[in-house]
C-alpha cells in the first residue's frame, strides 16, 4: 500500500538468534509421550503382580502410555482365559487413572493391551486438596459441636 514500499533494516544475526530462541521455546512446550511396557505371565505371584501394577500407576501418573504384555509359554497357550483374567485384574487395580486405548488381543504367544493416562483424573485430585484445607475443616466442627449442646 505504501509508495515506495517500506523496509526494515535489521541485524540478520540477531534475527536468526531470536528465531532459534522461539523455536527452542516451542520445542520445550511439546509433550513427549512414550510407551512403557510391563510384562506379565499367567502364573504370576500376588507380590510380583502388585509391584508391576504399582510401576504401571507411576508410569501413567507421569503421562506415559503403558503396553501390558502377557506372555504365554508351552501349554499355557491352551488357557488364554487365565491371561484375560489377569488383564482384567490389572484394569481393576489401575482403576480410573487409565483408560483402555487398545483392547486385549492375542497375537501369537502374547496377549497385549495398551492403556493411556486419563487426562481428567490428576487435575481433579489437585483441585480437591485446597478446598479441603485444615482451616475450613477446623471451623466446621466447632459450630456443629455448639449446636447440639444448646438443645440439651
Amino acid at each position: 500500500m505504501a509508495n515506495p514500499p517500506v523496509c526494515r533494516i535489521m541485524d540478520y544475526g540477531k534475527f536468526r538468534y531470536e528465531e532459534s530462541q522461539k523455536a527452542k521455546e516451542s520445542r520445550k512446550k511439546t509433550v513427549h509421550v512414550s510407551i512403557k511396557e510391563v510384562k506379565f505371565r499367567p502364573k504370576i505371584g500376588k507380590g510380583d503382580f502388585d509391584t508391576k501394577v504399582r510401576h504401571m500407576q507411576d508410569f501413567l501418573a507421569e503421562g506415559h502410555k503403558v503396553k501390558v504384555t502377557l506372555q504365554f509359554r508351552g501349554r499355557e497357550m491352551a488357557h488364554p482365559e487365565l491371561g484375560s483374567k489377569i488383564l482384567d485384574s490389572v484394569l481393576e487395580q489401575v482403576g480410573s487413572i487409565a483408560k483402555v486405548e487398545t483392547q486385549a488381543r492375542l497375537e501369537g504367544r502374547n496377549m497385549t493391551m495398551v492403556l493411556a493416562p486419563e487426562k481428567k483424573a490428576p487435575p481433579k485430585k489437585e483441585k480437591e486438596r485446597p478446598p479441603g484445607g485444615s482451616d475450613s475443616s477446623a471451623d466446621a466442627p466447632d459450630p456443629a459441636a455448639d449446636a447440639p449442646s444448646d438443645p440439651a
